[in-house]
């Protein structure tokens, strides 16, 4: 975006919508939510950019650091990450070209691929995690109360929907 905007183009169409349409509360904090998503994914991309990564790449580095054994099968990949088989493949098949990650024969199940964090994709997620911490993720302007309490709410969204199960 160039230079801000005189007025809350969200709040002004909240008021069109409820001259017009009806009730704006949920358009209007949905519409919210878009724009937030926005403007945190270019601060993330712009964080990330200067070490070869993009957010997916990223997050399935942290996923292997997290990892008991620095190493997972695809599949579990795929699971904890919600995502795709295909685009798991695709984040793998980046990671690896760059040295980052690489594939391993599962010790006991042939029918298995293991990816395994290389120490060269532990220093560049250590490093872009300075990165992407130094800007708070692109969420500014909250108190750290009331990150948590947006974390809450987006949760109980999330749960209500299915995306996991408690």
């Amino acid at each position: 975006m160039n230079r801000p905007l005189p007025f809350d183009p969200i709040a002004r169409a909240a008021q069109l919508w409820e001259a017009r349409i009806g009730p704006s509360g949920t358009m209007a904090a949905v519409t919210g939510v878009m724009r937030v998503q926005q403007i945190i994914q270019s601060a993330v991309d712009g964080a990330l950019k200067p070490h070869g990564l993009t957010f997916a790449r990223y997050e399935a580095l942290v996923l292997l650091t997290f990892a008991r054994s620095a190493s997972l099968p695809m599949r579990v990949m795929g699971e904890r990450l919600q995502l795709h088989p295909t685009s798991v493949t695709n984040i793998v098949d980046r990671l690896e070209r760059d040295g980052l990650v690489k594939r391993v024969p599962h010790p006991t199940d042939r029918r298995t691929t293991l990816v395994e964090i290389t120490d060269e994709g532990r220093k560049r997620r250590e490093t872009a995690t300075v990165a992407v911490t130094e800007i708070d993720f692109g969420l500014s302007g909250l108190t750290e109360r009331q990150t948590e309490q947006l974390t809450d709410l987006l949760t109980k969204v999330r749960r209500a929907t299915g995306d996991f199960t408690e």
